[in-house]
């Protein structure tokens, strides 16, 4: 059975793994990425874990240029902008995530409503890999 502490720590450990793990009230059945120990729409602390299928729609959405020092030097600026989203979940609950697989110049191409599935970057920052939530086009 599943450890019941939703930490930043454990949640960066499963995405690490490849897996989407959220929280879910066992009250309202509310869900929520990254995981709550709280249920913000009935107050209960009776949660759960549960693993995401990573599909979902994209609910909003920015092309951003000015990007933080890491992906700075990955090559992200001005002329070279990423997309950042809010993506709507198969299960419920929404998650804000990079967007993969569009092109941020052409913000007219990228549509509201969109089906989108989980993609896991592994990123060096600094000395150490991180992993990075990200989707892209079904």
């Amino acid at each position: 059975m599943e450890e019941k502490s939703f930490s930043d720590i454990t949640y960066e450990q499963y995405l690490k793994e490849e897996k989407l793990m959220g929280s879910r009230c066992t009250e309202c059945e509310a869900a929520y990425v990254p995981p709550r120990s709280i249920c913000v729409q009935c107050f209960s602390s009776d949660m759960e874990w549960v693993e995401m299928k990573g599909t979902g729609r994209l609910a909003a959405f920015t092309c951003i240029t000015i990007a933080p020092p890491f992906m700075i030097a990955q090559g992200y600026n001005r002329k070279n902008p990423y997309i950042s989203g809010v993506v709507e979940l198969e299960e419920g609950g929404r998650v804000d995530a990079r967007i993969e697989g569009l092109d941020p110049n052409k913000p007219e191409d990228i549509k509201v409503g969109m089906p989108l599935k989980v993609k896991y970057l592994h990123t060096e920052v600094g000395d150490k890999e991180e992993t990075f939530l990200a989707f892209e086009p079904l």
